[in-house]
């Protein structure tokens, strides 16, 4: 196969962006951000009217494209195609195990874990799918539904498109971007044209977009923080000018070469995150917490079936709507960012080995926090003073506070809590930053300050608009509108990759390496 290279020279300065994919992105970025700023009341109507379109419409589309990319990814990994490297056929692993499993590891917690670890559980135990709330079954519902969307699912997504990124790029040498994985269907030609750099456009929206919900909903957080510890006042006012500043630590982390720096603040992250969740089995309902995870990996599994394509179609509720599919589109809307890095760390390894480790090892650590802070919740509210249900439901960003508050070393792990979302709020729009410069500039892996710049202004106003017009709601709608094209393309691109495995696998037979050959 003819290798793609890159239409202009890394040296050339001039030409460092993609003029159609950079200019289109900020232009349609732009007219967002003015709109939302000079006509908020009708942009959040308009968010409103694309929410009740997409879930109402097509929500259904989203569970089949969800559970269709858990089974592609198994039958993918179990397959003869398993034993295929992400990179050339003697290429050896660029990390070793330890610190591959660690990265995988550190890209399964964020700040979603940590918002709604606690506040899901108990949105669900207090207004399940169906039955009656805040009983001993809805309990069961809560973890159950939990694992759900915090487990295989979301993973699958993100393993099958970082495979894909990771096959085109490290084995058919192409450069890592999405519209690369349509060669085989639309040759050089088409990844180069019209359909191609639309591909990489919905790209840089769907991280965009989903990066604004993430940092919007961390933003509600960190003010939830120190309101609980300090009282500061919880609004969106506070909520905006602690996106600013956030997102000037990282643009300036990002545009002076701190990147060390951030990397460090990513290991931080990681231990901060196992030094709060032990903390919490050994000082929390420590024996409740691991009946609750077996039983609740027991419903998980029992019941995927039924989880994974329930629309509400008879009981008219719109639960799936704002919960699955919005987990689902968020996940999809994260799959260029976190696809695109577990593709980076894993060149070397082989599918089978990748789907194993980026499938099952940061879906056991969500469950196991999940279970951890979820279920001292639950139990709280079950067998001890509760409470926690009243401030999930006036504000859903307090929940994780106010359930640790109700234990020993409550008020230390409610400090150590908000750093925690702080850091993750650099890290994660620092990467997300680095992404969308990759993809507006010919996916090279040292994009300009510039493009940097504008990218990590934008995710900051986005996030901030987004809470003017409407809060959590808004976020969510912008997750699920921003995938929505998006998985569309995932789909030929997913038609594209077993095109090229086929071939692959025909080759590999015949004794040859594929890497010349044309597809």
């Amino acid at each position: 196969m003819a290798k793609i290279e890159n239409e202009v020279e890394p040296s050339n300065k001039k030409l460092d962006i993609d003029p159609v994919v950079f200019g289109i992105s900020v232009v349609i970025s732009a007219i967002l951000v003015i709109w939302g700023i000079t006509a908020t009341e009708s942009f959040s109507k308009a968010v409103e009217i694309v929410f009740d379109v997409l879930v109402g419409n097509f929500g259904w589309s989203y569970l089949l494209f969800v559970s269709g990319t858990l089974v592609v990814t198994l039958i993918i990994g179990l397959s003869k195609y398993g034993d295929i490297k992400l990179g050339k056929p003697d290429e050896e692993p660029e990390f070793n195990t330890g610190s591959w499993f660690a990265m995988l590891f550190s890209a399964g917690m964020g700040i979603g874990l940590v918002f709604w670890g606690v506040a899901e559980p108990i949105s669900h135990y207090a207004s399940p799918p169906f039955g009656q709330g805040e009983t001993a079954e809805s309990a069961l519902l809560a973890i159950r539904y939990s694992f759900f969307h915090w487990g295989l699912h979301p993973w699958a997504l993100f393993s099958l498109f970082g495979m894909i990124i990771g096959y085109f790029g490290f084995r058919r040498g192409m450069p890592q971007l999405p519209s690369c994985t349509l060669y085989p269907l639309i040759g050089e030609k088409g990844v180069k044209g019209p359909i191609g750099k639309m591909f990489d456009i919905l790209a840089v929206f769907a991280t965009l977009f989903g990066m604004a919900t993430s940092l919007g909903l961390g933003a509600q957080q960190i003010n939830s923080g120190l309101n609980f510890l300090f009282g500061i006042p919880n609004n969106n006012i506070v909520a905006i000018i602690i996106i600013a500043i956030i997102t000037v630590i990282f643009i300036v982390c990002t545009v002076t070469g701190l990147d060390s720096g951030i990397k460090h603040i990513g290991n931080i992250n990681v231990w901060l995150s196992f030094l709060i969740l032990a903390a919490m089995i050994t000082v929390g309902p420590t024996v409740f917490i691991f009946n609750y995870f077996t039983q609740g990996i027991g419903g998980y599994l029992q019941n995927i079936f039924n989880m994974s394509f329930f629309t509400s179609a008879v009981e008219n509720s719109n639960w799936p709507g704002w919960w699955t599919v919005f987990y689902w589109a968020w996940w999809i809307s994260w799959t260029p960012f976190v696809g695109g890095f577990i593709a980076r760390i894993s060149r070397g390894r082989t599918i089978r080995e990748f789907v194993v480790a980026t499938l099952f090892g940061p879906t056991i650590l969500s469950l196991i926090w999940i279970a951890t802070m979820g279920g001292s919740g639950i139990w709280l509210e079950q067998f001890s003073s509760g409470g926690i249900v009243g401030p999930v439901q006036s504000d859903v960003a307090s929940a994780f506070f106010v359930a640790l508050n109700q234990f020993p070393l409550g008020s230390i792990m409610s400090v150590i809590a908000t750093i925690l979302v702080a850091t993750y709020f650099i890290t994660s729009a620092n990467s997300a930053t680095f992404v969308m410069g990759m993809l507006t500039s010919y996916g090279t892996l040292d994009p300009s300050r510039k493009v940097k710049i504008t990218w990590g202004t934008a995710e900051g106003l986005l996030a901030a608009i987004l809470l003017l017009a409407g809060g959590l709601s808004a976020l969510q709608t912008a997750a699920i509108a921003s995938a929505f094209p998006f998985m569309i393309f995932m789909c030929f691109s997913i038609i594209s990759f077993f095109k090229a495995l086929q071939k692959d696998q025909t080759i590999q037979n015949q004794g040859e390496f594929i890497g010349t050959i044309d597809i």
